[in-house]
């Protein structure tokens, strides 16, 4: 009986103590994108992106003028009557070769754009990790969350400020 009584006691502190183990896990959640919008860097990015989409834009700009005014051109030799068949032929070519290069330089520009975006991006989302990894151990969190995600959560589990502090903003 006595060993019954033991036994029991036993599994009922085991019990007690995993539950007390999942009563001092402790949570938190991070408002990621508010944090992103926040960053000077990423105002930096933006701008730089900015600029590139501006040249690469000119360039393609100029590529459609220059084209067009070829167009014209050859329309105008072909109303005339300069142009053999042969060289309307030609001209033809030449003026769908480079519409397939200005339908390249879009694609290009757009893979170029989105390149240097995940370039200039990754490092700012580094930092931001590290910080909260930082508040996350700093403060014996044993999880943090993205707000973005949450059902529900009390405002007192938003680490959003520590890691804005982190961060130095």
């Amino acid at each position: 009986m006595k060993k019954l009584v033991r036994n029991a006691l036993l599994v009922v502190a085991l019990v007690g103590l995993q539950m007390t183990d999942a009563v001092a896990q402790k949570f938190g959640y991070v408002n990621s994108q508010l944090i992103l919008s926040e960053l000077p860097e990423v105002k930096q990015m933006n701008a730089n992106l900015q600029a590139l989409g501006e040249q690469l834009q000119k360039k393609g700009q100029q590529m459609v003028a220059a084209y067009q005014a070829k167009e014209q051109s050859a329309v105008a030799q072909k109303e005339k009557g300069a142009l053999s068949p042969v060289q309307e032929e030609g001209l033809l070519k030449e003026l769908q070769e480079e519409q397939a290069t200005i339908m390249n330089f879009e694609k290009e520009m757009q893979s170029t754009i989105y390149a240097k975006e995940q370039e200039l991006t990754k490092p700012i989302l580094e930092k931001i990790n590290n910080a909260i990894q930082a508040v996350a151990a700093e403060n014996g969190f044993n999880m943090i969350f993205e707000a973005g995600v949450l059902l529900y959560a009390d405002e007192s589990s938003d680490v959003s400020s520590q890691v804005r502090a982190k961060l130095g903003m």
